[in-house]
C-alpha cells in the first residue's frame, strides 16, 4: 500500500470510539465510507450517538485474550488506540497489531510537552518533558517504546497528539459542569494563575477532520502530529463566555497554580494546572495540514459554549453537578479569602487598597 487509501476502501478499528474524542472520529470514518469496527468493554455507547453501520466488538485492550477472542480472525488497514496509555500498553499494542494492520495510530497527548513552554507557537519536534504530570511521561514512554519498533521493525505507527478537546457533553472546564452549576446561581468560581495565559480548545469534530485525513496515509507511518485549532482564550475569558451563554456575570477569584495542589492533591486537575493549564498553548499546526490539506477547523468556543448550554438544559441527569468538585472548590474560594486577608493585614496601618 502506497499513498493515501480511497477513503471508501478503509477497514478501520476504533478503540474506545465512545469518549469526547473518539466518537466525532468513529462518525466521520463511517460518514466517509469506511467499513469501522469499534473495540470497547461495552460501556458508554449512550452517551454519544455512533452510526447504526458500525460493528460493535467487546473487548478489554488491558486483556490481550479478551481481544484475540473479540477479533478473530480480523485483519484492519487501520487501528487507532484511544485507549493506550505507557510503555505496558504500548508494548502489548505492537504484539496484538502488528499482524493485523497496515497503519496503527496511537492517540497521545500534547501536554508532554517541556513546561514552562520553551517555544512559542509549540511544534512537533519541540522538547517533550513534562515533570509535573505523570500522565503526560507515561505518553512519552508509550511514544518512545512504538517509535523504537518503527525502527527496529517497521511497525507502522503514527502518532496523534490532542490537546484540549471537548464537545457539547463534555466542556473544556476543570470541574465541568459544577463550574455551570456555580456561575449560574452566582457562586465565585476559582481560576488558576491571574487568568490571562492563553489557551487553545479544540472541538472534537474538528480533530476529527485532521484524525480520519490521517487515516490510511503511509506518508504519515512514522511521524508524530500534534492536532488542535488556532481557537485561543484567556482562561478569564473562557469562563466569562460560560456565563454569557447562562446570560449571567461571572465571579472569578484568582489563585495560583500552585496551591491546588497544597488545598486540593488529590484532584487530578490540580496537577495539570502546574504542568499544563497554568502555562500558554499555542500550537502551529502547519504539519497536519500539509498531510491533511482539508484539515480546517470551523467551530470556536464562543459558540460552542451556546450549544453547551443547550445539551446542559436537555440533559439534566447527565449535566448536573458533582458535590465533591463543589466541596473543592469551595476550598480554594475559602483558601482565596483568608489568603487575602492575610496579606491585607500585613499592609502597613492605615494603608489598604
Amino acid at each position: 500500500m502506497s499513498g493515501v487509501a480511497p477513503r471508501g476502501a478503509l477497514t478501520a478499528l476504533f478503540i474506545g470510539g465512545t469518549g469526547t474524542i473518539s466518537a466525532s472520529s468513529v462518525r466521520l470514518a463511517a460518514a466517509q465510507g469506511m467499513q469501522v469496527f469499534v473495540l470497547n468493554r461495552g460501556r458508554n455507547q449512550k452517551k454519544r450517538s455512533i452510526p447504526d453501520s458500525v460493528t460493535w466488538l467487546t473487548g478489554d485492550i488491558t486483556d490481550a485474550a479478551s481481544v484475540e477472542a473479540a477479533l478473530g480472525a480480523l485483519t484492519f488497514d487501520v487501528v487507532v488506540n484511544f485507549l493506550s496509555y505507557g510503555a505496558e500498553d504500548a508494548a502489548r499494542a505492537i504484539e496484538l497489531f502488528r499482524a493485523r494492520t497496515r497503519h496503527y495510530i496511537h492517540i497521545s497527548t500534547a501536554s508532554m510537552y517541556h513546561k514552562p513552554i520553551l517555544q512559542l507557537p509549540i511544534v512537533e519536534s519541540n522538547l517533550r518533558q513534562n515533570s509535573f504530570v505523570p500522565y503526560s511521561r507515561e505518553k512519552i514512554a508509550a511514544e518512545d517504546l512504538l517509535m523504537q519498533a518503527h525502527v527496529a521493525d517497521g511497525f507502522p505507527v503514527t502518532i496523534v497528539r490532542p490537546s484540549h478537546t471537548y464537545d457539547e457533553a463534555n466542556p473544556p472546564l476543570a470541574g465541568s459542569w459544577t463550574v455551570f452549576d456555580r456561575i449560574e446561581r452566582g457562586t465565585e468560581v476559582v481560576v488558576h494563575g491571574d487568568g490571562t495565559s492563553l489557551w487553545t480548545l479544540t472541538h472534537a469534530a474538528d480533530f476529527a477532520q485532521g484524525l480520519v485525513g490521517l487515516m490510511g496515509n503511509q506518508r504519515a507511518v512514522g511521524e508524530a502530529f500534534h492536532i488542535t485549532s488556532d481557537d485561543v482564550y484567556t482562561w478569564d475569558q473562557i469562563y466569562t463566555l460560560v456565563g454569557d451563554a447562562l446570560g449571567v456575570s461571572v465571579k472569578l477569584i484568582h489563585v495560583p497554580s500552585e496551591f491546588f495542589m497544597l488545598a486540593a492533591p488529590e484532584w487530578h486537575w490540580s496537577e495539570l494546572f502546574m504542568g499544563d493549564l497554568g502555562h500558554s498553548a499555542i500550537f502551529d499546526n502547519s504539519k497536519i495540514r500539509r498531510y491533511v490539506p482539508s484539515f480546517a477547523p470551523q467551530h470556536t468556543f464562543i459558540r460552542s459554549v451556546v450549544d453547551m448550554a443547550r445539551w446542559r438544559g436537555e440533559h439534566p441527569q447527565e449535566a448536573g453537578g458533582d458535590p465533591v468538585i463543589e466541596e473543592l472548590l469551595d476550598r480554594m474560594t475559602i483558601g482565596y479569602h483568608r489568603a487575602h486577608d492575610v496579606f491585607a493585614a500585613l499592609a502597613p496601618r492605615g494603608v489598604h487598597s
